[in-house]
């Protein structure tokens, strides 16, 4: 039986908010609230291929200290400022 998007929604949801990695939890989490009911199909399954990334590899890509693959650059480079933007506003 296949998922359901409300259920794909959520474990995707849950999967941002924990990673393993606190850091990581703390910037997906909120991305994840934010987009993901309105991303369009073609992005959850991009995202939902970032949430199989370990966090050792995705810290360093949202951070800018290393280059994302070619296929997470955009989405990545998307979290990295909404990540930026949310820590400015303290």
């Amino acid at each position: 039986m296949s998922e359901t998007q409300e259920a794909r929604l959520k474990r995707m949801a849950m999967r941002s908010w924990r990673r393993g990695m606190k850091e990581m939890d703390l910037i997906l989490g909120p991305y994840a609230d934010a987009h993901l009911a309105a991303m369009a199909e073609d992005r959850l399954v991009v995202f939902d291929q970032l949430l199989e990334e370990n966090d050792q590899d995705l810290l360093p890509w949202v951070l800018g200290q290393n280059p994302a693959p070619g296929y997470l650059t955009e989405l990545i480079s998307e979290i990295g400022i909404y990540a930026r933007g949310r820590l400015a506003m303290r």
